[in-house]
């Protein structure tokens, strides 16, 4: 499962990248090959990090390809697998992150990977919008596409996958949600090693997916008006990403734990992005409106 899978996440980091160059028409990624020493002191595999930067539709966009291995310090061990000891470890993904220029164009992230710890190995992924003015049409549409996928494999899996990625892409000291969500699983064929070659599909099907289930979106609200107050809430709401991504991500935690290359794994923070004290919208605002969705999660599809 390791030589599949992480031929399948270099070529869904290749088919994304030229998606996101052919909408935005006028920048290119840069490539940054990488290669991490494990925390023992030996090699511990690398990667291929792809960043675009000042395009004409994408403020900064990155792609990352990871096949890393080694040794898991224990209290990750424990984390991941309830056992407080060292622990031998390989992981390979491919993860996204999506910042546009415009406020009235969402951002996007979405995450496959594949892991193995000890004698445990399992899936896990999914993918999520975080839009800053919500148009009820682009919600269903990103949900409508994942459900579709879902529902090709197993009807349970959609409700089932996103209910959890309203779960976890979840701020408690805000109490909102990140964004509008979408579909995310974890430790998907964890203790039964025998349903992972029928889990790949899945999880293949979902990835190509993605294409499909965003740059539609990117293509209707690209051109959408907008002026200074409409960038300043886009700048707001990205400093919530920003303390998801810093206090409660696993891919993030898991990234500065295992001794990975700090650039790549931060490279989802957005290049721009404030704080404001106490802010609250205007009452019956298109920016309360969202805040009313992102308190109380509803259904898309």
């Amino acid at each position: 499962m390791r030589a599949e899978s992480a031929t399948l996440f270099r070529r869904l980091q290749a088919t994304i990248c030229d998606a996101v160059e052919a909408i935005d028409g006028t920048a290119r990624f840069l490539d940054d090959l990488w290669e991490r020493t494990d925390t023992n002191g030996g090699a511990g595999g690398g990667g291929r990090t792809r960043v675009l930067s000042g395009g004409s539709v994408f403020e900064q966009a990155g792609v990352n390809f990871s096949e890393v291995h080694g040794t898991l310090p224990k209290d990750m061990s424990e984390r991941l697998t309830g056992t407080a000891e060292e622990s031998p470890f390989y992981a390979t993904g491919v993860s996204l992150v999506i910042h546009p220029f415009s406020p009235m164009v969402p951002t996007t992230h979405a995450n496959f990977r594949y892991l193995e710890v000890g004698d445990l190995r399992w899936f896990g992924g999914g993918s999520d919008l975080t839009p800053y003015y919500l148009y009820e049409e682009d919600a269903s549409h990103f949900h409508r596409v994942q459900r579709a996928v879902c529902d090709r494999f197993d009807p349970e899996y959609y409700p089932r996958f996103k209910k959890q990625c309203d779960e976890y892409f979840f701020l408690p000291h805000r109490n909102e949600g990140r964004g509008i969500g979408g579909v995310f699983f974890d430790y998907l064929g964890k203790g039964a090693p025998e349903q992972l070659e029928q889990l790949y599909p899945f999880v293949s099907a979902l990835g190509e997916a993605f294409p499909e289930s965003y740059l539609p979106i990117v293509e209707r609200r690209r051109e959408e008006p907008w002026g200074e107050a409409e960038k300043r809430f886009q700048l707001l709401r990205r400093g919530r990403y920003v303390e998801f991504n810093l206090i409660y991500d696993r891919g993030t935690l898991f990234g500065l734990k295992t001794g990975g290359r700090t650039e790549s794994i931060l490279m989802s923070l957005p290049p721009t992005v404030c704080w404001e004290y106490n802010f609250e919208p205007q009452p019956g605002s298109r920016e309360a409106r969202l805040l009313e969705v992102l308190k109380h999660p509803r259904a898309w599809s």
